[in-house]
């Protein structure tokens, strides 16, 4: 069954939906495959006018699929390095796409899900929505998402969500920036096709132009800070620390690092 699907809904819109609710719409490798193949067809795509990026299920993403985690404690530090590139790829695909975008949140976005949102131009999200950067609790970093979410709320935010690695709730997110608009889950379609009104409303070619204008004027990362990204988190997942981390996660225990452990 395919991670994700795309559709043309009405003219000039475009749906991209991740569909593996049952983890909840966690990444794996080929998730993060046919993503990044969708957003390069997006890309080169003169008819699309908005991508709305959505999820089935209760929640947005979960961030790292817990399987492919388990996969990445047996890759040596090359192997790492290829798999963070990839989703750097898929990541940078999605900020280059030249038309608007707007992704639609509900329940939890975590971990490298928050780097999609900070892609994008547009974010709706629930009220009962939730949201962390936790890697830190699991000897990690979010390294290949940073530039995006460092964009989106600004330093300081970044580093306190960083270093705090703590769920913030839908009012925080969109005090910090991360989201635009919050909707009762029962509204959230009403939102949407509002939204999608206002864009069609836009003039097309204008779009796309101040679009590219304002991505000159605020670039995304260079490929000098992607590889530092990258490096970051291939070097972090094969230390001790990661081993311990992603180890103790998948088995529902406490990290030795962790008060409670140290204190048992």
């Amino acid at each position: 069954m395919s991670s994700s699907s795309l559709f043309y809904e009405q003219e000039g819109v475009a749906h991209l939906v991740m569909q593996r609710a049952a983890t909840r719409n966690a990444f794996d490798g080929e998730m993060i495959a046919q993503l990044h193949e969708h957003f390069c067809q997006l890309q080169n795509d003169p008819h699309v006018r908005l991508l709305v990026l959505r999820a089935q299920g209760e929640h947005f993403s979960a961030g790292a699929d817990l399987h492919w985690m388990r996969a990445s404690l047996h890759l040596d530090a090359q192997a790492n390095r290829d798999d963070a590139r990839r989703l750097s790829d898929m990541l940078s695909a999605l900020y280059a796409i030249p038309c608007p975008v707007l992704a639609l949140v509900q329940g939890a976005a975590m971990g490298g899900a928050l780097g999609m949102i900070a892609a994008c131009d547009l974010v709706i999200a629930e009220e009962q929505s939730c949201f962390a950067l936790s890697e830190l609790r699991l000897g990690l970093a979010p390294a290949i998402i940073a530039p995006y979410v460092l964009r989106a709320v600004g330093p300081r935010i970044m580093t306190q969500l960083t270093l705090g690695a703590g769920v913030f709730d839908a009012q925080r997110a969109l005090a910090y920036g991360l989201v635009h608009e919050l909707s009762p889950a029962a509204a959230m379609t009403a939102r949407l096709q509002k939204q999608i009104d206002s864009i069609l409303q836009t003039a097309p070619a204008a779009s796309r132009a101040a679009k590219a204008l304002l991505r000159r004027l605020h670039p995304g990362p260079d490929e000098d800070e992607r590889r530092l990204c990258i490096d970051t988190l291939a070097q972090l997942r094969t230390a001790q620390e990661a081993q311990q981390g992603m180890q103790a996660f998948l088995e529902k225990r406490q990290p030795a690092w962790s008060p409670s452990c140290a204190n048992s």
